[in-house]
């Protein structure tokens, strides 16, 4: 009988206790110096060499890789904020690029190139599509349309979190903010799992056991519309989670069976641990900013927004995803 979900079971580990507490913060242990990585002079004149060399030399389709430049001053910048991502706070903003006078075809293909030395670009479609707009389209949030379309506001997530293979990390270029709200705020995955464990210790151990993930009609013709994987699982010493409390209710839904109460009880808990301020960092994503996050050790929430009456100024990102694990395409599947 074929499989009515994907299955990730393989992830499912022991539950313990993060052998390093040093990527458990609260929201009062943040300063800027652990997240801002300034865009110097040098960087700018760089990226000024380099928007001319691009318009000078047109290549289609996003071919272009770093390796092929020398950008010393951008290499620096980036392995700073790679740096964070993978060793401190989890998420870190590139302040920022010159998004005023340097054209947006173009600006777009240094975000490109400077993704690059986070990590190995992949798609964000089933279709393939590589550089995704997350922008509000109009339509409503319902099965088959994703958060990012929309201006609804966005429970604590990882992106991606029911996929085969979840991004490593994300990185957001901000054209333009929303004029209300759409405000960005990340917390700790480590510091929301230590919660859980002091608190709802049993809720925690249905975390760890596979639960059903509503996969968002990103998927060929006929395969299963849902994923079935752990919340949360190890990866070594890391942790491995796959949070969107949302995804996994809608996931119930997809497949018409109801939800055992361990797990709607452990939903809930962690909906309420991730409400608590003193665990999350608000920070809103200007214009020009980069923001980059790691996509299984943070999670991170946007607030509904209301947008500009100009559609030349709405709100508009641009996402990269970047995974070193299994093959580009969506899913990282191979022959």
């Amino acid at each position: 009988m074929k499989n009515i979900f994907l299955d990730c079971r393989n992830e499912v580990s022991q539950l313990r206790e993060a052998a390093d507490n040093s990527r458990q913060w609260l929201a009062r242990d943040i300063t800027d110096d652990d997240w801002i990585v300034p865009l110097s002079g040098e960087m700018a004149d760089e990226l000024s060499l380099l928007a001319e060399f691009i318009r000078s030399n047109p290549l289609q389709n996003l071919q272009r890789k770093v390796t092929d430049f020398d950008l010393p001053y951008s290499a620096s910048a980036m392995r700073k904020m790679k740096n964070i991502l993978d060793h401190g706070v989890g998420f870190a903003v590139l302040d920022r690029m010159p998004i005023e006078t340097i054209d947006m075809d173009t600006l777009l293909e240094i975000y490109w190139l400077l993704g690059q030395y986070i990590g190995r670009p992949v798609a964000q479609k089933w279709n393939g599509q590589m550089v995704y707009d997350v922008s509000d389209t109009g339509t409503a949030y319902q099965y088959g349309v994703r958060g990012s379309h929309t201006s609804v506001e966005l429970v604590f997530h990882n992106d991606n979190a029911f996929a085969r293979m979840v991004p490593d990390y994300v990185g957001l270029l901000c054209k333009f903010p929303a004029r209300q709200g759409g405000v960005s705020r990340f917390c700790s995955l480590y510091t929301v799992h230590e919660r859980m464990r002091e608190h709802y210790p049993q809720a925690l151990e249905r975390l760890y056991q596979p639960m059903y993930f509503d996969r968002q009609k990103e998927h060929s013709e006929g395969a299963p519309k849902v994923c079935l994987a752990p919340y949360f699982s190890w990866n070594g010493q890391r942790l491995n989670a796959r949070a969107n409390s949302s995804l996994v209710r809608k996931g119930y839904e997809v497949v018409n069976e109801p939800m055992d109460q361990a797990l709607s009880d452990a939903l809930n808990a962690i909906d309420e641990i991730c409400s608590s301020e003193d665990i999350w960092f608000e920070s809103p994503l200007e214009r020009g900013q980069v923001q980059y996050l790691n996509n299984h050790e943070i999670g991170h929430y946007r607030s509904e927004f209301i947008d500009h009456d100009d559609p030349e100024k709405k709100r508009h990102l641009f996402r990269l995803w970047h995974r070193q694990r299994g093959t580009a395409c969506y899913d990282g599947g191979a022959i």
